[in-house]
């Protein structure tokens, strides 16, 4: 899917955040400035969040619960995890239990990541703009790509 801009890429992350229930994760790949915190702006936004969403690069964790958005969810920025290990500590796995998930840089899970996980790889489009690739599992083959 080509998104031709950052307004566009946020277009397509309050798609996302509408189509998010309980228990979803999302992985979101891709290079430094590739559009994954405008995406998860986006889905943010659908959920309800007023304001823009700061980048959780240095919290790691930034959760969002109801009255200010309609769905917990927490999004996730593990760029400074080096050991899948200290991934364990942040508590995800109870976050999933009400809620919904939005992890970047989540290669750093490694093998941890959950299977259920919708998989978004964001990448620059030769054309210009930017390239959107998926792998959805079957938890998201209904919903997956947005109509």
């Amino acid at each position: 899917m080509h998104l031709a801009d950052a307004a566009a890429t946020e277009a397509l992350g309050r798609k996302l955040g509408r189509l998010l229930t309980a228990g979803d994760v999302v992985a979101l790949y891709g290079d430094l400035g590739a559009g994954k915190t405008s995406l998860a702006r986006g889905a943010l936004a659908a959920l309800g969040l007023a304001e823009e969403a700061p980048s959780p690069t240095f919290a790691i964790v930034q959760p969002y619960a109801p009255p200010e958005v309609s769905l917990p969810v927490a999004h996730v920025d593990l760029y400074r995890i080096d050991d899948p290990d200290d991934a364990e500590e942040l508590g995800l796995d109870e976050m999933l239990e009400d809620g919904a998930l939005l992890i970047e840089w989540p290669e750093r899970l490694g093998a941890a990541l959950w299977p259920h996980a919708l998989r978004l790889t964001l990448e620059p489009d030769p054309a210009g703009g930017r390239r959107l690739t998926w792998v959805a599992p079957a938890a998201w083959e209904a919903r997956w790509p947005p109509r």
